[in-house]
């Protein structure tokens, strides 16, 4: 039995210079000799140093995300999670005190995260509140109450204060929580332009 060889074809040396039709004896083989690869070094070793510093900067940021824990992954996702908020309601004034001003902005839970940690990532929970009524006046919830029956309704509020199942997110929800909510502001920030 006999088993055909593939005869290579000829290819033109990579050497602009040279010019020669040459037939590769090594596979990936790129230019006719010796001569014409050290004519050619200096584009090959800056292709061959971005390729390096390329797959590090992938390594590196792959370690960094194995090293990551899950209070890590907690907050990265409620800083994604808050800049939505933040996005939706931009148009809207502070849920708790009604008005438009310079100053910093929170995303105000309803229900707190430490007492009701199942609707931290819940939209319907959390609002654009103002820094001074989130911090100083804890939420100011009776006002917040009142503005948050007039946006959703007096009976998603009720389910806000009913009982809920607990949460235990692991790591791969908090990934596909973050990646929801990223794609979400995205699409804000896309129809904003």
């Amino acid at each position: 039995m006999k088993v055909a060889i593939k005869q290579r074809r000829q290819k033109e040396c990579g050497n602009p210079a040279c010019g020669v039709k040459f037939t590769p004896v090594q596979l990936g083989q790129k230019v006719c000799g010796w001569a014409c690869g050290l004519a050619i070094k200096g584009v090959n070793q800056e292709r061959a140093r971005k390729a390096i510093q390329q797959r590090e900067r992938r390594e590196i940021k792959a370690s960094k995300e194995r090293m990551k824990t899950r209070s890590d992954h907690f907050r990265e996702t409620q800083a994604v999670f808050n800049e939505w908020v933040r996005l939706r309601d931009a148009a809207l004034p502070c849920v708790s005190c009604g008005r438009h001003h310079e100053g910093q902005y929170h995303a105000g839970h309803y229900r707190t995260v430490g007492a009701n940690p199942e609707l931290r990532f819940e939209p319907l929970n959390v609002h654009k509140q103002c820094a001074p009524c989130n911090n100083h006046k804890s939420g100011d919830i009776v006002n917040y109450r009142i503005e948050l029956v007039k946006r959703i309704g007096a009976d998603k509020v009720e389910w806000l204060e009913g009982p809920h199942e607990p949460q235990r997110y692991t790591i791969e929800d908090l990934k596909a929580i973050k990646v929801k909510f990223r794609v979400l502001i995205r699409e804000i920030k896309r129809a904003a332009a």
